[in-house]
C-alpha cells in the first residue's frame, strides 16, 4: 500500500488526537513550492515547517547509531507510517568575513558527489528560534517532492537532514566531513547525532558560546561511518570550529577560533599540507588555500563579491571517486539581516533570495 493511502486511510477513521497529529503535517507537506529547477532536473524547494516536533524526544530514544537515529527521526516526523530515509554525507568548504560596511556574513559550499535537489527548510518551533536551513533531497530519495503526497510526506523528515542554516538571532551553523574514524563519546551524557547538531543549533543557540555550551552537554555520535566537524559563527562574527580530537581515544570536544574552514582538521592544520592531502587529518587544505589567498588579496576590504568569489573558486566539479567534490549548492548568509543568498550547482549568474520572517 502506498505511504499516501496509509496516511489518509488512518485519518479517515481517526481519532482526534491522531488526526490533530497529522493536520500540521499534511499543512507542512502542503506548503512545499518549487522555487526554481535546472535543465537537469534537480531544484530547489521550500517548505514551511507547522507540525510540532520535539528534539528531546529523538535524543531520549537511545539511538546509538545511523540506524537508530532514522528511525527516531521517522517517529518524530512520520509517526506509524513506513519510509526511508539515509542519514546524509557532507563535504563543504565555508567561511566568515565582516564587510567593508560592517556587515558579518558566511558563504558556504556544499559538496557532494551525488547531484540532488535542495529542500529551503523554515521552522517556527514554539520553544525554539525562527530558522532558515538547507537539506539534500537525495537523502530521501526525492527530485521533486511536488509530484505526490508520498514525496511530500517524505521530506517531513528534513528538518532533521539539514546541512547549514542560520536563526533569528544570526547565528549560522553547517557541519563538514572529515576523514578520521567516526567519533563515538561514551561519558554517560545524553547522545547526539551529526544531524542533530544542526537542529539542536539553530532551534536554541543566541550566540556562538551558546551552541558551543549546548554542545559540550553531549556526547557526540558521528553517523554514516564518517567523521565530522561543525562551523559556527554570530552576528558578533565570533566564528569556531567544533572539532573532536582524533588523536584521544576519548575524543575530546575541542573548540578553535576559525574564520576559513574545509574537510581537514584546523587544530591540526599545521599537519596538512597540499602534498599530503588526505590523511587521517582530513583533506582539502588545496581549497582552504585558495579562499585565504582571495582574503589575502583584498587585505581586509571585503565585500559581498569577495565572499562569491571564494566560493567560485573553491567550488568543485564532479568526480565520481571523491565523495566531497560536485558543488551542489553555495549560499552566503547574511548574519545582521537574517538572510540566505544561494545558487544552485555553479550556475553563478542564478542568485535565489530568502530571508527570515518573509517566508
Amino acid at each position: 500500500m502506498k505511504v499516501g493511502k496509509i496516511v489518509l486511510a488512518a485519518l479517515a477513521g481517526a481519532t482526534g488526537a491522531l488526526a490533530a497529529l497529522y493536520r500540521t503535517r499534511l499543512q507542512t507537506a502542503a506548503s512545499i513550492r518549487e522555487v526554481a529547477r535546472s535543465e537537469d532536473g534537480y531544484g530547489i524547494y521550500a517548505m514551511d515547517v507547522t507540525y510540532d516536533y520535539d528534539i528531546d524526544r529523538i535524543e531520549r530514544s537511545g539511538y546509538e547509531d545511523s540506524a537508530g537515529y532514522v528511525q527516531a527521526v521517522l517517529a518524530e516526523s512520520l509517526p506509524f507510517v513506513p519510509v526511508h530515509i539515509d542519514v546524509p554525507s557532507f563535504g563543504c568548504s565555508a567561511l566568515q568575513v565582516q564587510t567593508v560596511d560592517g556587515m558579518w556574513l558566511t558563504g558556504l559550499n556544499y559538496d557532494f558527489k551525488r547531484d540532488t535537489s535542495m529542500m529551503l527548510v523554515h521552522c517556527t518551533p514554539k520553544d525554539g528560534y525562527e530558522s532558515i536551513a538547507f537539506a539534500a533531497l537525495d537523502n530521501i530519495g526525492v527530485v521533486d517532492p511536488t509530484t505526490s503526497l508520498v514525496k511530500r510526506l517524505a521530506c517531513l523528515t528534513t528538518p532533521f537532514i539539514c546541512l547549514d542554516g542560520i536563526n533569528s538571532q544570526g547565528v549560522t551553523v553547517s557541519v563538514l566531513t572529515l576523514d578520521s574514524k567516526p567519533t563515538a563519546q561514551h561519558t554517560g551524557k545524553p547522545k547526539l547525532s551529526t544531524s542533530l547538531v544542526m537542529r539542536l543549533v539553530l532551534d536554541r543557540a543566541a550566540t556562538t558560546d551558546e551552541a558551543v555550551d549546548l554542545l559540550s552537554r553531549y556526547d557526540m555520535i558521528a553517523l554514516m561511518g564518517r567523521d565530522y566537524h561543525f562551523f559556527i559563527s554570530d552576528v558578533t562574527g565570533k566564528a569556531v570550529v567544533v572539532e573532536y580530537d582524533c588523536k584521544m581515544p576519548e575524543r575530546t570536544m575541542t573548540v578553535t577560533p576559525s574564520n576559513v574552514v574545509t574537510n581537514f582538521y584546523i587544530m591540526y592544520g599545521q599537519d596538512v599540507s597540499l602534498t599530503d592531502n588526505a590523511s587521517e587529518f582530513g583533506h582539502g587544505y588545496d581549497r582552504y588555500e585558495t579562499i585565504l589567498d582571495i582574503l589575502c588579496r583584498e587585505d581586509g576590504e571585503y565585500r559581498l563579491e569577495t565572499v562569491w568569489d571564494c566560493l567560485r573558486e573553491a567550488s568543485q566539479l564532479p568526480n565520481p571517486d571523491d565523495i566531497t567534490s560536485n558543488t551542489q549548492w553555495s549560499v552566503v548568509y547574511d548574519h545582521v539581516n537574517r538572510t540566505a543568498d544561494v545558487v544552485q550547482r555553479r550556475q553563478w549568474e542564478e542568485t535565489y533570495h530568502f530571508a527570515i520572517g518573509s517566508q
